[in-house]
């Protein structure tokens, strides 16, 4: 099953550079869901052919502009298209209380309903579960309260050996085995051992989105391991004492959370608008965590 996340935009700030403000589309098992939603996210939306009603979940870190000025107009869109079903809003204290005055003032009964959940800051939460996902957000340290997000696959059943499975096997004895059973006629004697028949389960896959943040190492434990983690480097190093007056990342400490992480790749984001090639970011973080990309506009990362 699908395991990507698109980049829709990538800078500080404000748009500059062909570079717009931080928006990203993670796909998890043909689910959307938006995490953040900078200005120009609609645009970015229908440039990369992605249909905006499609999405029901969206996610916002913290209330810096350029994390979700896009939002009250994606929602205005939403409404003018027709929509009828739900929209899932998880976000800061104080989104809610946004979004409601906008809408008073502009006079707009929306023909759908908003479920905004504001997660609390300072804890790790349970934001949303499904079947087969749950969505967690935890702590970053930023100027105001902030979070980072972290999608993770559940533990999935065991696999059929389609090399040893018998035609003649009835579904109901292979939903047994695949969740891990053995499996026995109607006297007690095994008749399908579940080892024989069944391979160990795929990898549960994990996302783990790092907003705005200085460095701080007490994320490490919520993004140990993941396959891939979006962490922002505003700066380059020679600018840190700059970063850590704004509560922001370079790109060494952006590899250095990687490193001790152990996750699997690196992608960085949040450019400083002073930064108009981005190549030399990319090669200082990897003297520390070599499998880094940069998060560019239209480029996709998949898990497989």
């Amino acid at each position: 099953m699908s395991f990507s996340v698109k980049i829709l935009g990538s800078n500080a700030s404000v748009p500059a550079h062909n570079r717009n403000q931080t928006s990203q589309l993670l796909t998890m098992m043909q689910v959307p869901f938006l995490i953040d939603c900078g200005e120009g996210t609609q645009v970015q939306l229908k440039k990369n052919k992605i249909k905006a009603q499609k999405i029901d979940y969206i996610f916002i870190s913290h209330l810096h502009g350029d994390h979700y000025y896009g939002l009250i107009g994606l929602i205005s869109s939403l409404h003018l298209y027709g929509r009828k079903k739900d929209l899932n809003i998880y976000g800061p204290p104080g989104l809610k209380e946004i979004l409601a005055i906008n809408l008073k003032h502009s006079q707009t009964a929306l023909n759908y309903k908003i479920n905004l959940t504001e997660w609390i800051y300072g804890e790790q939460q349970l934001l949303m579960e499904t079947q087969n996902i749950t969505v967690h957000s935890f702590p970053l340290n930023h100027r105001i309260p902030c979070s980072g997000f972290i999608f993770r696959e559940k533990p999935k059943k065991r696999r059929i050996d389609r090399s040893k499975v018998i035609a003649d096997i009835p579904p109901s004895k292979i939903i047994s085995l695949k969740n891990g059973n053995d499996v026995f006629d109607q006297d007690g004697n095994l008749q399908y051992k579940n080892e024989d028949y069944t391979l160990d389960p795929a990898p549960s896959r994990a996302y783990a989105f790092c907003s705005d943040t200085k460095y701080d190492e007490a994320i490490i434990p919520y993004i140990h391991g993941v396959d891939i983690l979006y962490h922002e480097a505003t700066f380059m190093d020679n600018m840190k004492d700059r970063a850590a007056q704004t509560h922001h990342t370079t790109t060494i400490e952006a590899g250095l959370i990687a490193q001790k992480a152990q996750v699997n790749k690196l992608l960085i984001g949040h450019f400083s608008t002073r930064y108009k090639e981005l190549l030399p970011m990319l090669a200082e973080t990897k003297t520390i965590f070599e499998n880094t990309e940069l998060a560019l506009e239209g480029y996709e990362f998949s898990i497989d």
